[in-house]
């Protein structure tokens, strides 16, 4: 599996399983599992995906050494705060069954932050977390975090797909020196994608589904891609794309189908702001 180093020396596997929306704690479990089976070597979930004990169930049942693998969490709006941090990290840990993870993310840019970051600061100089990052920041959030604190982040976890290409946001984060991770590769499936003519046409030069090609294209601006499936033969062909290269005709062709705006919400949204708030966990 390629890899990806961060800003403080750690590598990422590029290609990651993502775990969000499954809820059922068995299909989670297997789910998981299966990936791993099929290869993958980096696991995403977070504290408001309510699946974090099936995730670590699939850790242990998939046989694979715990050094193998690269785990990531994230801390929902409602922990976002030093102490936060601090008490729900470790119900996390729990939950996950594990000593340690890998990568801990802000998992929205609201409540206390700074607090938040400090506490993930600490973390990583004990050892429980390998790297720190956030999600879902705009640049001049994640710069500003950067700028004023001991670490910087390691990741940003955005929204990037062929509708919402990011290319100014990604250079800016890269210049930073925090690394773009891409989550809904696929959008989710929205505007028929996976029937798009322009992705169809290239998969079929190569003889790879439109997810292959999407996510081809992502893994050769070193950006680290989760993809999601329960389907185990999804996840074998997810993953196998390391056998092809797109051209620049092909590239060219992608960046047509830019939109240059989520297919989901706006996270400067006050209304989503305020549902993310009132939406409690308690974890």
């Amino acid at each position: 599996m390629q890899t990806v180093k961060l800003n403080n020396g750690v590598e990422v596997p590029i290609l990651g399983f993502g775990t969000f929306q499954i809820t059922d704690p068995k299909q989670a479990e297997t789910s998981v599992k299966e990936a791993i089976k099929a290869g993958y070597r980096h696991i995403d979930t977070a504290q408001s995906y309510m699946n974090e004990e099936a995730v670590g169930r699939g850790i242990v049942s998939s046989g694979v050494p715990r050094e193998e693998l690269f785990i990531t969490t994230k801390i929902w709006v409602e922990n976002v705060s030093y102490n936060g941090v601090q008490s729900s990290f470790e119900r996390s840990l729990k939950r996950l069954g594990l000593a340690y993870v890998d990568l801990l993310l802000i998992h929205q840019p609201y409540n206390d932050v700074y607090g938040a970051w400090r506490a993930m600061e600490e973390l990583q100089e004990t050892g429980k977390v390998r790297a720190i990052g956030i999600s879902n920041f705009a640049v001049d959030r994640a710069v500003d975090l950067a700028e004023f604190n001991k670490v910087t982040p390691q990741v940003n976890q955005i929204e990037i797909n062929p509708f919402q290409q990011q290319e100014k946001n990604i250079d800016a984060l890269k210049a930073e020196g925090i690394m773009p991770e891409a989550w809904a590769p696929f959008a989710e499936g929205k505007n028929d994608i996976f029937n798009n003519p322009i992705l169809v046409k290239i998969g079929e030069k190569y003889g790879k589904s439109v997810a292959q090609v999407i996510t081809r294209w992502l893994v050769e601006q070193d950006i680290i891609v989760l993809a999601k499936s329960v389907k185990p033969e999804r996840m074998v062909e997810n993953i196998d794309v390391f056998d092809f290269e797109l051209t620049m005709e092909d590239k060219k062709d992608i960046a047509t189908l830019n939109e240059g705006e989520s297919q989901f919400f706006s996270h400067a949204d006050p209304e989503m702001i305020r549902w993310m708030a009132s939406r409690n966990i308690d974890v």
